[in-house]
């Protein structure tokens, strides 16, 4: 397993991190837990969760979850908390399940770690992540009818001023190690790294934002900030939660899949993904390539990427993810990638 530089925090990340956002819900407990096993023993030695999972559905009677089934697991294995690097995030404005929906700030940093380090039953987090911002975000298809035009920047730089003061205080008592973002953009993360510069408290060390053969906003202003200000990538949604895998072509619903849960797969599902699922189901058939293998080692060529985040309902799923390190994409493979993106532009 190929490690990556986690920004400019001296850690190193391997290539590919255990989501684990279906834990509680789709994912048992012990499931949860074999798959922590299995994926430390491949070589990974990064975890994601966030205080908001599991999803499919996200609900008040689960929030929180995910992170009691890691933290079981930490409590089982008191010895190996040293052998993985563990991210959770605090939610957005918005999310009424936490907080009844306040924004992120001075206030709720404190009671949101706390409440985690709880449920995750662990004496401090590595990498603490801002799941989207207060002010909104063109991710999560909103990308089609975006406006900041509405935004106060002014609000904007005073809450961001607050959050990495706070921030700080939390690192300086232990409870949190590095800090990242999630679901941000250019101009917002160099806000970040601004602010941080000028002796703000704790300097952006990643970004979590979906990225993957179908959904490529990233390519372009992120990735060049990310590449000259060391701010890695964590990816999200690598296989475009399933659609990459070829198992919902031809309007096939597996049972228990994502989209028999979530029909629309967060607004990713149309005619316009699914013509472009097929353009790279042929690109992988044709070279004898695993579909999933070929999504995720595409990630991996990535010069902006510190490590691509899967989830994995089932053993099997996570073996097959496993199986995609081993895999290098041809010079001929790489090239028809790029002709079934002009041809299919993405996201959704």
């Amino acid at each position: 397993m190929k490690m990556n530089p986690l920004g400019r925090t001296g850690l190193t990340v391997s290539e590919l991190c255990l989501g684990t956002m279906t834990f509680g819900t789709q994912t048992a407990e012990a499931e949860g837990h074999a798959q922590i096993d299995r994926a430390l023993a491949a070589g990974i030695n990064f975890v994601d969760t966030a205080e908001m999972y599991p999803v499919n559905p996200v609900s008040p009677e689960t929030l929180g979850r995910t992170e009691e089934i890691i933290g079981t697991w930490n409590a089982a294995n008191p010895a190996r908390r040293g052998d993985y690097i563990l991210a959770t995030k605090h939610s957005g404005e918005g999310m009424a399940h936490a907080r009844d929906g306040a924004p992120i700030s001075a206030a709720t940093i404190p009671q949101a770690i706390e409440g985690s380090l709880r449920r995750l039953q662990t004496d401090y987090i590595d990498l603490y992540q801002f799941h989207w911002p207060n002010r909104g975000s063109y991710m999560f298809r909103k990308n089609w009818t975006f406006d900041p035009s509405g935004q106060n920047r002014e609000e904007t730089l005073a809450n961001m001023a607050e959050c990495l003061d706070a921030l700080q205080r939390q690192l300086d008592k232990g409870n949190i190690r590095h800090f990242g973002l999630s679901n941000e953009s250019a101009w917002g993360t160099a806000q970040w790294l601004r602010l941080a510069e000028q002796g703000g408290g704790p300097r952006v060390a990643s970004i979590q934002n979906e990225y993957s053969l179908m959904c490529r906003l990233y390519d372009t202003d992120l990735a060049e900030l990310g590449v000259n200000e060391d701010v890695g990538l964590l990816a999200f949604s690598p296989l475009a939660a399933g659609l990459l895998t070829g198992k919902y072509q031809q309007g096939a619903v597996p049972e228990g899949a994502r989209m028999s849960l979530v029909s629309e797969l967060g607004g990713r599902k149309g005619p316009r993904a699914f013509a472009a699922v097929a353009a790279y189901l042929e690109i992988a058939a044709r070279h004898g390539l695993d579909p999933v293998h070929m999504a995720l080692a595409w990630c991996r060529t990535r010069p902006f990427m510190a490590s691509a985040i899967f989830g994995a309902t089932h053993m099997d799923q996570l073996e097959r993810a496993l199986g995609s390190v081993e895999v290098v994409l041809s010079e001929e493979v790489l090239a028809e990638i790029d002709a079934a993106h002009r041809a299919h532009p993405m996201p959704y």
